[in-house]
């Protein structure tokens, strides 16, 4: 199963229910994914495990969102607010706090890399740095 498209279909979903106010229950039917080629069994089960998981991160961080967007403001420099984050880099940023603060077992370094790597494919050209550096603080009281 690959996590990582679990999580980049989470961070889509929440994206989408950010901007556009889509609610919970149509982004969790996932009619919105595209199937760009047939599939083999195989690959349909890792897709259904990838959307169980990306299901479990949206339903998660939808159902503590108050809690994350605090931890995300705590966590941001005297001249940020969440207001100045764009809708991609604040979709990265909870779903990962999600993984970090509410999923038990998760490992800090793999969301962390993972995060990074998402904001470097779909966000803007440095936020990725922005998101290393929210979360690196936040992974750290973690583990502390």
């Amino acid at each position: 199963m690959s996590r990582r498209k679990g999580r980049i279909t989470a961070f889509q979903a929440l994206f989408s229910w950010d901007a556009n106010n889509i609610p919970l229950e149509d982004l969790l039917n996932f009619t919105w994914l595209k199937k760009e080629t047939e599939e083999s069994d195989k690959e349909k089960d890792n897709s259904k495990d990838e959307l169980m998981f990306a299901s479990l991160i949206v339903t998660g961080t939808l159902n503590n969102i108050e809690k994350i967007d605090e931890l995300i403001d705590s966590h941001l420099s005297a001249n940020w607010s969440r207001d100045r984050i764009n809708k991609v880099a604040l979709a990265i940023l909870r779903t990962s706090i999600y993984e970090l603060k509410f999923v038990e077992g998760s490992n800090p370094k793999i969301v962390i890399d993972e995060a990074i790597n998402i904001a470097k494919e779909y966000g803007a050209d440095d936020s990725f740095k922005f998101i290393n550096a929210v979360l690196d603080k936040i992974g750290k009281e973690s583990i502390a």
